[in-house]
């Protein structure tokens, strides 16, 4: 899988362990409601992110992982992980088309769903 967007923050190296270190990463997507993907980079992944900056425009292939806890009362817990394993600097060419096939002008609302709102919040 890939994420896409914009470098939004690059935290230090964290050593979490002695045989374990990450460092994250914050890619905003460009979409109508832009998303901030945090993805986690470990080990000898880590060192990938000391040739970007805030404000790249990046591609990351990520894996998504899952895992199961259960904690000292015996309750199951689940926990969703992102994690990167490439990154790559997009280029204006590959960026350019995808943002001039955007129509420039929203698409008028029918007459029918005039007024109507339909967000879930």
């Amino acid at each position: 899988m890939e994420v896409s967007g914009n470098i939004k923050v690059i935290n230090p190296e964290q050593q979490v362990s002695a045989s374990f270190k990450k460092r994250e990463l914050v890619v905003t997507t460009e979409e109508t409601y832009p998303q901030h993907i945090i993805i986690e980079f470990t080990q000898d992944k880590c060192d990938l992110l000391n040739n970007y900056a805030i404000g790249d425009a990046v591609k990351v292939s990520i894996n998504l992982r899952g895992r199961e806890w259960v904690n000292p009362q015996g309750e199951t817990r689940y926990f969703n992980s992102i994690q990167g394993w490439r990154i790559e600097k997009e280029s204006g060419a590959t960026s350019a088309p995808a943002a001039s096939a955007a129509p420039a002008t929203p698409a008028p609302i029918p007459a029918a769903l005039e007024g109507e709102d339909d967000l879930p919040f």
